[in-house]
């Protein structure tokens, strides 16, 4: 089984408990990793990771120092991957539900080339119309997306993928689930599984992130925010064609 993570802050102990919780009864081996509070970085680190003059051409408004935390959370997700001599990594957040299905999805794609993809996103609406698809298991699809979905809290993660990642995330001027969809700024060959084995949960709602709840946007934020949607969809539709689905390579797992 490729080795899990969940990403969790030290003050989130009731997150923690039911995480971990949820994981042992699925009977998976799993690591915590620590995520980070980026009030806590010094001022060097925050340069390396952040930047907000990138910020001020990519979004629509600064980002919260709650979601430069968990992008860092990420990118740390991404080195824990290559210190160690796996092929790949299971990256969860802490407040998401796991399906039955979720081991027999991961045993699928531990049995895929790692060579062949970067990120394989577990999570998926229930209204996806994926570009293409191939068998994974007798009950799930591996899909190419029209438009790659947000969402970053839980997905597979190969060894290229997290070195891309590494070298062309840093600094950031996005969240962490919108960057993924800008997928062709990296080279990211992004996948995902249908339909999904990783739920949102309960805790949620309370976000880690949004602890002041999330601020108003003005109309300017909102104006700029559709400008950039549009001219992803743009660009999203010009570069399409290079998200392909490897034909030949995806096996059912035998049970």
């Amino acid at each position: 089984m490729l080795p899990v993570i969940y990403i969790n802050l030290d003050r989130d102990l009731e997150r923690r408990q039911a995480m971990e919780a949820t994981l042992n009864h699925h009977g998976l081996p799993f690591e915590r990793l620590p995520a980070v509070i980026w009030s806590a970085l010094d001022d060097v680190s925050r340069a390396r990771f952040y930047a907000p003059a990138l910020n001020q051409r990519q979004f629509f408004r600064p980002l919260a120092d709650g979601e430069k935390g968990c992008y860092v959370s990420h990118l740390r997700a991404c080195e824990h991957l290559l210190a160690s001599n796996a092929p790949a990594l299971i990256v969860l957040e802490d407040d998401v539900e796991l399906t039955a299905a979720f081991i027999d999805v991961v045993a699928a794609i531990e049995a895929l080339p790692p060579d062949r993809w970067d990120l394989i996103k577990l999570y998926s609406r229930r209204d996806e119309r994926p570009a293409a698809t191939v068998p994974l298991t007798g009950m799930h699809q591996l899909v190419t997306y029209r438009r790659v979905p947000s969402m970053s809290n839980g997905y597979a993660l190969s060894r290229a993928g997290a070195i891309k990642l590494l070298q062309h995330r840093r600094p950031f001027g996005r969240p962490v689930d919108v960057d993924v969809r800008y997928w062709w700024e990296a080279d990211l060959r992004v996948l995902g599984v249908l339909p999904t084995v990783v739920n949102i949960g309960l805790s949620a709602e309370a976000s880690s992130i949004w602890r002041d709840g999330r601020p108003d946007r003005r109309w300017p934020q909102r104006w700029r925010r559709w400008s950039l949607q549009f001219d992803y969809s743009l660009r999203n539709a010009w570069y399409r064609h290079r998200q392909v689905v490897p034909s030949g390579v995806v096996q059912p797992p035998l049970r």
